[in-house]
């Protein structure tokens, strides 16, 4: 997690371990008032429905998570924006994207190599939305978050630079592969490998490859970025 770790500091709330056994909390209205019983601190969401969800405002944001709570952080996010969603703020819509980075990692064991998916910045959970201050107690106070990273404790979102880089979003790919093809892996754990591609999933970009490994065929889900035809 250096990129992040390098250049950022986690934001964590008071009392982080009363937080982490939080439930979501009922539902909001625009002139709902939210109280920290940590600090008695009240938080007002009043002013989010002047905003209408339009993804051009959206950026991408971290967020700390206790270890091995990343996909339990992404399923309570999802139920708290919910929960929290009214017609007149209409928080749900201004929720565009969950991630956990993965990638493909070759590992022995018993003498036999495979392929396996691991997270690539465990802890850490990245979030797209349209996001302002008022959201701050809902977020933090979602079960497994530990709260959010940024520069000097304010949740400032990613760069270009650094969107690109952990590759959160690859942008459009025209595709026109066919099962049996033979292509070249571009990316990951198995760059320079090459394979035959077995089945294709248009809706999902992402194919599934038949790499050679040490003498053995492994399957392996590659992105239609990681992969390139051969010439």
């Amino acid at each position: 997690m250096s990129d992040i770790e390098n250049n950022y500091e986690v934001i964590e709330p008071e009392s982080a371990d009363e937080l982490a056994e939080a439930v979501a909390m009922p539902g909001l209205s625009s002139d709902t008032e939210l109280v920290d019983t940590t600090s008695g601190t009240a938080y007002s969401v009043a002013g989010v429905s002047a905003k209408q969800a339009d993804e051009s405002k959206a950026k991408w944001y971290v967020l700390h998570t206790y270890s091995g709570y990343e996909n339990m952080v992404v399923e309570n996010l999802k139920t708290v924006f919910d929960k929290n969603t009214t017609e007149i703020n209409r928080l749900n819509e201004r929720l565009f994207e969950i991630k956990i980075p993965m990638e493909d990692v070759v590992e022995e064991k018993n003498g036999k190599f495979k392929a396996v998916e691991r997270r690539r910045f465990p802890c850490y959970v990245f979030v797209k939305m349209d996001y302002d201050n008022s959201m701050w107690h809902m977020i933090t106070n979602t079960r497994g978050v530990t709260g959010f990273v940024g520069p000097q404790g304010r949740p400032l979102p990613l760069t270009e630079e650094e969107i690109k880089r952990m590759k959160l979003e690859t942008g459009t790919i025209e595709v026109d592969y066919v099962i049996g093809e033979k292509v070249k892996v571009t990316d990951g754990a198995l760059n320079g490998f090459l394979g035959d591609i077995q089945s294709l999933d248009l809706t999902g970009g992402k194919c599934r490859v038949i790499v050679s490994m040490f003498g053995r065929d492994t399957p392996v889900d590659l992105t239609f970025a990681q992969i390139e035809k051969l010439k």
